[in-house]
């Protein structure tokens, strides 16, 4: 079993020090043979922006690359992003509700802390980029 999280894309743009790199992100349903006539089959087309890359020269736009991150990289940004604010949003439902007993007050106050938990995930958006980053493999038949 990989380690690596792959999805194969086309280059759309490239700056000094990043690429961005279309992918289609489809559903484990999307590859079966009748997905054409199940409704719970999809599929999205998402922009990835890889950061960090020493030499953009050997890319070009409408190369075909692979995009990977690491199981570490996937599992911490599903922590970040879900598992994290989920913990927040429980325990602070409890907290108010056993001090207070109203429930609309605590369903509002665990809405209201997920506000300053998601204001410091932007403001270390690029700590959280270098250490959540993705890499390019190239596709190339040289």
């Amino acid at each position: 079993m990989s380690n690596k999280i792959k999805h194969s894309g086309v280059i759309e743009s490239i700056s000094d020090r990043s690429v961005r790199v279309r992918i289609l992100q489809t559903s484990a349903c999307a590859q079966c043979k009748i997905s054409g006539h199940c409704n719970s089959s999809e599929s999205k087309e998402k922009l990835v922006d890889v950061y960090n890359i020493s030499d953009t020269s050997r890319l070009k736009v409408g190369d075909s690359v692979m995009v990977t991150a690491s199981a570490r990289v996937a599992a911490s940004a599903l922590l970040i992003g879900f598992g994290l604010p989920f913990i927040v949003l429980v325990a602070v439902v409890l907290a108010v509700y056993v001090m207070t007993a109203d429930e609309a007050l605590s369903g509002l106050c665990g809405l209201g802390a997920l506000i300053p938990y998601y204001i410091l995930v932007w403001l270390f958006r690029e700590k959280l980029r270098v250490r959540m980053a993705f890499e390019i493999e190239c596709n190339s038949k040289e």
